[in-house]
C-alpha cells in the first residue's frame, strides 16, 4: 500500500515538472484535454456534495476525488466516484465520504470504465494503476488539484 501511495505522489509530482533536457522522457502534467476535461472553476459544495458545471469525456468514465493527507495526494484510495456518460455532463454531483472544510485539497480526475460494467473497479492492476485506468490524453492526465469551496 505503500509503494501505490509513493507511486501515485510520484505520478503527480512529476506532473508538477518539466523535462530539463530536450531528450528527456516526457513529464505527465495535468489538466484538461481536448476530448476530455473537467470545469473546476465555479464548482460548488453542498455538505459533502460537490457540483461540477462541466464534465466532457470521450467515453463512459468515473469522476473520480482522492483526498490528501500531510500535504500529499493520497492515491491508494479515493473519498468519492460518480458516473459520467460519454460526451457532456452538466451539474455533476460527487459526493465524499465526510464533509471538508473550506480548502482541503483533493484531486478531482477521470477514470475510464474500461470494462463498461458501470461498477468502479478500484482494483489494483500493478503499482499505480487500477482496472478502470486514469483517463489521459498523451502525457496529460485528465485531473486537477481542486481546493474545497
Amino acid at each position: 500500500m505503500l509503494i501505490r501511495l509513493i507511486g501515485f505522489s510520484v505520478l503527480l509530482a512529476s506532473a508538477a515538472a518539466t523535462a530539463a533536457q530536450g531528450d528527456a522522457a516526457p513529464q505527465i502534467t495535468l489538466g484538461n484535454g481536448d476530448a476530455n476535461w473537467i470545469v473546476t472553476e465555479g464548482a460548488t459544495r453542498e455538505g459533502s456534495t460537490f457540483t461540477f458545471s462541466e464534465v466532457y469525456v470521450d467515453g463512459n468514465s468515473w469522476l473520480v476525488m482522492h483526498g490528501f493527507k500531510d500535504g500529499d495526494p493520497v492515491g491508494d484510495d479515493y473519498v468519492g466516484a460518480t458516473y459520467v456518460h460519454k460526451g457532456e455532463n452538466l451539474n455533476v454531483e460527487i459526493t465524499v465520504d465526510s464533509v471538508p472544510a473550506n480548502g482541503d485539497m483533493f484531486i478531482v480526475m477521470l477514470h475510464r470504465d474500461v470494462n463498461e460494467n458501470q461498477e468502479f473497479d478500484f482494483v489494483f492492476v500493478d503499482e499505480i494503476n487500477v482496472l478502470d485506468k486514469a483517463v489521459f490524453e498523451g502525457t496529460k492526465m485528465i485531473a486537477h488539484r481542486f481546493a474545497a469551496p
